[in-house]
């Protein structure tokens, strides 16, 4: 197939698929109840934003800029791509005044939309397409083929810019991996004091049971101590009234005695 055969098909299908386009989409006032092409011209004009917006960082000098682009554009390719089955099943719906070739056309446009935001540059490393080596006398300078797998300066300036991604990346992994470590350090020294506590609490248990029994001893000796000093105190109390009512009887028989005397 030639380059003026390939150029023929896309003219026939960009006029086949021209009632689709934004503008005129716009001018005409599309109806409130076609669903589809409401949301198409959402994706569609969403697309054209991100493909400007990847022109843009593709010319910026400023390399934190164009990272922060990119990184969007990223964002937006993947909302876009969120809309794709919303769209199937749109296209999917009859839509009164609709014909049947309108309606293929519909399914068609919603078939080659994940390739169309895929193909979106994003700043990440594109992969290398075969074009089947197609060749032609004749040249445009908008149409170009490379068979040779050859990038431009834009390639690897996108690829200098992920390989700084990927060392930041790798700084912050390794900064988290030592602090990860030290946390493990540190859980692994509270865990050996944790088992010394244990075994130093293991060591003082007979201990504790013994200072328990020799208490337990200790109260009870005092107990009977107490109760055999009572029963002493009590015998010597005994005792003490005993001998006083002795002297007590003699000091009365004593007065009876001068008394009798007396009076004799």
């Amino acid at each position: 197939m030639s380059v003026i055969d390939i150029l023929t098909r896309v003219d026939a299908i960009c006029k086949k698929y021209d009632k689709y386009d934004i503008d005129r989409q716009k001018e005409s006032n599309v109806s409130g109840d076609d669903a589809f092409a409401r949301l198409y011209t959402v994706v569609e004009a969403d697309i054209e934003a991100a493909v400007q917006k990847a022109e843009a960082a593709s010319n910026e000098k400023n390399r934190a800029s164009t990272v922060a682009m990119n990184a969007e554009i990223r964002r937006t390719k993947a909302r876009l791509l969120e809309e794709v089955p919303k769209l199937q099943r749109l296209a999917m719906k009859k839509v009164q005044g609709l014909s049947s070739e309108e309606f293929v056309a519909r399914s068609d446009l919603v078939l080659v939309l994940p390739n169309r935001i895929q193909s979106i540059p994003d700043g990440t490393a594109p992969l290398p397409k075969q074009t089947g080596g197609w060749a032609s006398s004749t040249s445009r300078a908008e149409i170009r083929f490379d068979s040779e797998g050859q990038f431009d300066d834009g390639y690897f300036q996108q690829s200098e810019a992920s390989s700084q991604f990927r060392q930041e990346y790798e700084m912050r992994k390794m900064k988290q991996d030592q602090g990860l470590d030290m946390i493990s350090e540190g859980l692994d020294t509270l865990k050996n004091m944790a088992h010394d506590m244990n075994e130093e609490m293991d060591r003082q248990v007979p201990l504790m049971d013994e200072i328990d029994s020799k208490v337990d001893k200790a109260a009870s000796d005092l107990k009977n101590t107490n109760v055999r000093l009572k029963d002493t105190v009590n015998q010597l109390r005994s005792s003490r009234n005993f001998c006083i009512d002795i002297v007590l009887l003699c000091i009365i028989l004593g007065i009876a005695a001068y008394l009798y005397n007396v009076l004799k």
